[in-house]
């Protein structure tokens, strides 16, 4: 199942609206076939496995990171698949609340004779899956709110000055996030000031990210859709309103990458789930421009908490990450 996980992240940011899933086939430790969702959602997982195991899939052990679906759409149930190729037994990590599925995929299996075991790596898998899941039960997809900031949390000098507070190591990691969400977003303000590419550089030839700007105003001139940039889209109106919007075009993983009153709104709206923070060894100091516009907290007691999950040293930066319990 560590091995699928592995697998499964090669799909983030690719497959919306399906999730990324990764599947690995294996009789006595020795592994027969492996997937993962392709970019654009298809082929599944299993499929791509199954294919790559052959006739050696009968009686050997699937281990899939999310239960096979069970629904016909563009193309059959994975759960027929595994079925069909005569696989033992199907060992899960977590099951699919999508209403299409939620159990059938199981069912399905058990009804065959196939044995099903669920639950391994569930903590992990649903991590993985925290966007797909976000959006099945909630409407919405997962937001990662990014910040790289001075070690007294401002982002810019009072002129505006801030290429660059991280290094290059810290900056180019932020394009592997990008390269793992589905959608790079920034306020209006920070679009017509900075002038953002929002794409992922550097890493190859990659599905580019959907760009998304949140404003109500003019947007300015910025790259069309093409090889090397994303679909463009504009979005406006209060958080709950426009991020319901996005879970309902598809989009699973959002990666906001600021203004500070965009990220304010949205941490105020209680629809940030993740922070993912580059702290520099520099300091603006108190005139300097802050990282997150103002809050209006009354007391500490009204300020979000979030949990910490990992930091490391990344060049000469270091990068912490948090997720909302």
């Amino acid at each position: 199942m560590d091995h699928a996980l592995t697998l499964a992240a090669r799909g983030l940011g690719n497959t919306w609206p399906n999730p990324a899933v990764g599947c690995v086939i294996e009789r006595d430790g020795r592994v027969l076939g492996r997937g993962w969702t392709q970019p654009g959602g298809r082929p599944h997982a299993e499929v791509m496995a199954l294919a790559q195991a052959g006739d050696a899939a009968r009686g050997a052990t699937a281990h899939v990171t999310l239960e096979p679906c069970a629904h016909y759409g563009k193309t059959p149930p994975c759960a027929e698949a595994l079925i069909r190729s005569g696989i033992a037994k199907v060992v899960v990590a977590i099951t699919d609340p999508d209403p299409r599925v939620s159990g059938r995929g199981i069912a399905m299996l058990e009804s065959a004779g196939i044995s099903v075991i669920q639950g391994v790596r569930a903590a992990q898998a649903r991590e993985q899956q925290r966007g797909f899941l976000t959006r099945i039960t909630q409407g919405r997809p997962m937001l990662t709110l990014k910040l790289a900031n001075s070690f007294d949390g401002r982002i810019a000098t009072a002129s505006g000055d801030s290429q660059w507070i991280t290094g290059p190591e810290a900056r180019r990691h932020v394009h592997a996030l990008r390269l793992a969400h589905d959608a790079v977003m920034v306020g209006g303000g920070t679009a017509r000031a900075d002038l953002p590419a929002l794409n992922v550089r550097g890493m190859g030839s990659v599905r580019q990210p959907v760009r998304i700007v949140v404003s109500s105003q003019d947007l300015p001139e910025l790259p069309a859709e093409g090889r090397d940039f994303g679909p463009l889209w504009q979005v406006g109106g209060e958080p709950a309103v426009f991020m319901a919007e996005l879970g309902a075009k598809g989009l699973t993983r959002v990666f906001c990458e600021g203004g500070g009153v965009l990220a304010a709104s949205l941490m105020r709206a209680g629809l940030v789930d993740q922070l993912i923070g580059y702290t520099a060894g520099v300091v603006l100091g108190g005139d300097a421009r802050p990282a997150i516009a103002a809050m209006e907290l009354g007391r500490l007691a009204e300020a979000r908490r979030f949990r910490l999950v990992e930091h490391r040293r990344i060049g000469a930066d270091v990068m912490h990450r948090w997720l909302r319990d």
